[in-house]
């Protein structure tokens, strides 16, 4: 087990992926100077459960992933920081926010490539990519369809898991994967299961309203007081 700085996030951060952040707090700017102060800066990044990112608090997931800062800028009001996603772990034990949140990590093992899976990573792809391209339609998305993987086969897998537009806890279901195989058809089933619902078309208002109109316009047709016409029935 090893001693982690730690950074609660309402997102999933997979390995490979790049992490760009906004440092603002200040509980946060001196996690950052301290991990400055090392060879090899890192900090962990999990999925915050309950509660919001700022102001501490909240509730966490116990799977996350290790980031290793790449770049940082200073602006007036806050740092820039770039990080990329590492290696996976389990938090075996939360310590105290002094100042700033920390665990006691136990680090996960990459499951490793095997060139029998390039027929799956190939249609693991093209899921993706064409989820990606028809929810483009319908919203604003954080990635393109036609953004470039990484070479490295075992990269690229968690990439694919990364930008695959899915919600935050199909990808930390995702992260979770005992095997490369296991990411990548899961990863699959999960996009399948979700097309439906994202590409499905919004709901038509304008119809709607008319509808609620016409509907209005037949209700005051029946006004029990209205006379009934001299050869009704009486």
């Amino acid at each position: 087990m090893r001693e982690t700085a730690m950074f609660p996030l309402s997102s999933v951060l997979m390995p490979y992926m790049p992490l760009p952040l906004r440092i603002f707090e200040s509980r946060y700017l001196v996690m950052l100077g301290n991990l400055l102060d090392e060879e090899d800066p890192q900090f962990g990044v999990v999925l915050i459960a309950r509660g919001p990112e700022a102001g501490g608090g909240e509730q966490r997931f116990s799977t996350g992933t290790l980031a290793r800062v790449s770049r940082v800028a200073a602006r007036e009001d806050d740092l820039q920081l770039v990080a990329i996603g590492g290696g996976r772990f389990e938090v075996e034990q939360w310590l105290e926010d002094d100042p700033y949140p920390r665990a006691l990590v136990r680090e996960l093992p990459m499951p490793e490539w095997d060139d029998a899976l390039l027929p799956l990573r190939t249609r693991a792809e093209q899921t993706v990519r064409r989820l990606m391209s028809m929810t483009a339609e319908f919203a604003e998305q954080a990635w393109d369809a036609d953004i470039e993987l990484a070479d490295d086969p075992t990269h690229a897998c968690w990439q694919l898991a990364g930008i695959a537009p899915l919600s935050t806890l199909d990808h930390l279901a995702l992260l979770q994967a005992s095997s490369l195989e296991a990411l990548l058809s899961d990863l699959i089933a999960r996009c399948d299961d979700a097309e439906p619902l994202l590409t499905a078309p919004a709901p038509d208002h304008a119809f709607q309203a008319e509808l609620d109109d016409l509907l209005d316009a037949d209700g005051d047709t029946d006004d029990p007081e209205t006379e009934a016409p001299d050869d009704a029935p009486r």
